[in-house]
């Protein structure tokens, strides 16, 4: 099945014509594509028409998306219609006529399938929200919701409130210390009744009100315990009823709900990346409304992408209770990752779907799923490739969010309309969930693909740690190049929260070296087996020759070192490693080691027992790379009984030196001597002696 392409100048705002029709056709491997005018106003026939086939449609126009997918509804139209900005993302910028080669790569990306879809995390929710905050802010909210909502409050504060409770219309709580934790349709909130009145027995009858003497309880039945002077007139007023008491023994108060609202001034979750169904707008009256709204649009049945594949068996995270990496439980911002033993737990209901789990993870154990690696390397090798048949020179990859990112970069396009240079021809930007989910893995490949710079576009979206992460990764990724001989800057992290700072940013962008022919590989599922296509074509047009690239401390590829005079070959580190780059030998007593497989996790450094082991960054990129190293070996031990060789001079004389003066063995040193069989032959043999020795002992 083919795609029809209906691409428009925008009355003329855009340097598009008949010749560049056909250029652009020409790069997407198609006749020469036609060039609307007024492709949503008088020529909208056209878009009309191509609708009625069953092939693909790509509209390259953003600006009036709502407009056309409307009239493929009223057409019921079967073809799939994609949509891609070519105007703010370039025909609008400063170098709008040299920037034909990125609107084919545009569009070539827009035509693509759509992969196959990932499993989906699914939520339940009924309604029953949580209002978090002081008497003033909670209850005219929890009145405006009551209708929409089933509604609970829970009034933080001492007293002293101007609000007052009236008529029971929704269950209210008060307390402090609270916690919450959950998600959409599972959120549980404890909290501990602090105040004498319990909010859920009171009655409301004011007696308690009228019978304190320093007027220390308000309209919101709670005591203001810095004017009490104890009294205890409000215990007699409430008489049976029993809401008050001073010594209560048991407070701690718990409930479940679907949603919390939060109007806390220090919100009760900090987390940079709360779960879904938590809003906490605080004293912001503008962001209250918002999310009241949302609250309100959050009932029902839902769900999301699982944007993440975990692999155990590539785990490097622990073995026998040691832990080697920690990458992917330090990072995540929404605390959904856990350790559960040798291995990594996810929460899917928690996950945010940021992908910075899967971008630290040095053995590819975790793997972003939206897109899959697969699916992004496709795009990114189409993108670059197109723009290079169409002529484009010196790719720049722009790397953004689908929310701030994406509408910082329209709103630079749109500078290169008002005086700004807008979108530099060849700078191409790449949309993604979230900006974390790329990793060194796609950049070189990006890099290999042709790319002479990858950026990737920061706004206040990121959690510290994030951004953290991502220098980290580029300062590898860039002294692997330039290691390899590639000159210039590759690797950008662009920090903007004004479209004014972009623009400035891009303009001043150098172009960096990338390698003489573009590589022809695809992105793999695996996250090493992409870095060993990647390194094995820069390293083949590097400009420079070199055995091994040293990295700082924490990369993902080094070597290990062992001190031969401390180990013992006692082959616990091969035990330790995940990812059998330590092996020992069945036939001699040796270890060896391949450092292509080494992750740098570190867990054979921690568990050997004789703290032999030391962890050195550096990329090797020397066949050596890929054979087995013998790290030490030694001189086998033969059986003092069958000669056969069990483990090593170095082991058995240390065992027998350290075990000699123990009474359990010192009368039987030479069986540490022997191998396990013939340890158990004198052993059997002992005891045959011993029993004949006592059937001739004469009996008294």
């Amino acid at each position: 099945m083919s795609t029809q392409f209906k691409v428009c100048n925008c009355n003329r705002t855009m340097p598009l014509d008949a010749a560049a029709g056909a250029v652009l056709g020409a790069a997407l491997g198609v006749d020469a594509l036609p060039i609307a005018t007024e492709l949503c106003r008088r020529e909208v026939g056209s878009f009309l028409d191509t609708i009625r086939g069953a092939d693909d449609v790509v509209v390259a126009c953003t600006q009036e998306r709502a407009l056309f997918a409307e009239l493929a509804q009223q057409k019921n139209a079967a073809a799939p219609i994609r949509f891609v900005n070519i105007r703010e993302t370039g025909g609008w910028g400063a170098e709008a006529k040299q920037a034909l080669p990125k609107m084919a790569a545009l569009l070539a990306v827009a035509a693509l399938p759509d992969p196959e879809p990932v499993p989906l995390v699914n939520y339940q929710s009924d309604g029953r929200v949580l209002i978090i905050g002081n008497a003033e802010r909670a209850v005219p909210w929890a009145t405006r919701l009551g209708a929409q909502l089933e509604v609970s409050v829970l009034l933080t504060g001492a007293g002293g409130s101007d609000a007052m409770l009236q008529d029971r219309l929704f269950p209210t709580f008060s307390g402090d210390r609270v916690r919450v934790d959950g998600w959409l349709g599972a959120f549980k909130a404890r909290w501990r009744q602090a105040n004498p009145i319990d909010l859920e027995t009171c009655i409301r009858c004011n007696a308690c009100v009228d019978a304190c003497p320093e007027d220390a309880i308000d309209l919101t039945y709670q005591i203001d315990l810095d004017k009490c002077k104890s009294h205890r007139a409000c215990v007699t007023a409430c008489g049976a009823i029993g809401a008050i008491d001073f010594s209560r023994a048991a407070n701690e108060r718990s409930g479940e709900f679907d949603l919390i609202f939060d109007l806390s001034e220090v919100p009760v979750m900090t987390l940079h990346e709360p779960p879904q169904g938590y809003f906490a707008p605080g004293c912001d009256i503008m962001r209250q409304a918002e999310d009241a709204l949302k609250l309100t649009q959050l009932v029902g049945e839902f769900e999301k992408p699982k944007f993440f594949v975990y692999k155990d068996k590539l785990c490097a995270h622990g073995r026998n209770g040691k832990i080697g990496c920690n990458a992917c439980i330090d990072i995540c911002s929404a605390e959904a990752t856990s350790h559960n033993g040798d291995h990594v737990k996810v929460n899917p209901n928690l996950c945010a779907g940021c992908g910075a789990c899967t971008t630290v993870c040095p053995s590819g154990a975790m793997s972003y799923a939206y897109p899959r690696a697969s699916d992004l390397g496709l795009r990114i090798k189409t993108l670059l490739g197109t723009y290079a048949k169409a002529g484009g020179r010196q790719a720049a990859l722009l790397i953004h969010s689908k929310e701030q990112g994406a509408a910082l970069i329209g709103q630079v396009g749109r500078l290169g309309k008002a005086g700004g240079k807008g979108i530099p021809a060849r700078v191409m930007p790449l949309e993604l969930h979230h900006t974390a989910s790329t990793g060194i893995d796609l950049w070189l490949a990006a890099i290999a693909y042709g790319a002479a710079n990858v950026v990737v576009l920061l706004t206040d979206e990121e959690a510290p740690q994030y951004v953290a992460a991502l220098e980290q990764q580029m300062e590898t990724a860039q002294l692997i190049l330039n290691g390899l001989g590639y000159s210039g800057t590759h690797l950008h992290l662009i920090r903007a929260r004004m479209a004014t700072d972009l623009d400035a940013a891009l303009e001043a962008l150098q172009p960096a070296q990338a390698p003489a022919q573009a590589a022809s590989f695809n992105v793999a599922a695996e996250k090493r087996t992409t870095l060993d296509f990647a390194i094995e074509h820069l390293l083949k047009f590097a400009p420079a020759a070199t055995d091994q690239i040293t990295l700082p401390q924490g990369a993902l590829y080094g070597s290990v070192a062992v001190n031969k005079d401390s180990c013992t070959l006692c082959m616990s580190c091969v035990g330790a490693c995940p990812e059998s780059a330590l092996m020992d030998n069945q036939n001699l007593p040796q270890l060896r080691f391949v450092e292509k497989n080494c992750v740098q996790c570190g867990l054979c450094e921690k568990t050997c027992p004789e703290g032999a082991i030391t962890l050195k960054a550096r990329l090797l990129l020397t066949d050596a790379a890929r054979q087995p190293a013998v790290l030490n070996e030694a001189q086998p031990y033969h059986c003092i009984r069958c000669n056969k060789p069990f483990g090593t001079v170095k082991m058995i004389e240390n065992m027998v030196g350290k075990l000699s003066l123990h009474g359990a063995f010192a009368g039987n040193l030479d069986r540490l001597k022997m191998c396990s069989d013939c340890r158990v032959v004198d052993m059997m043999n002992n005891k045959s002696e011993i029993a004949i020795t006592d059937m001739k002992r004469p009996t008294r």
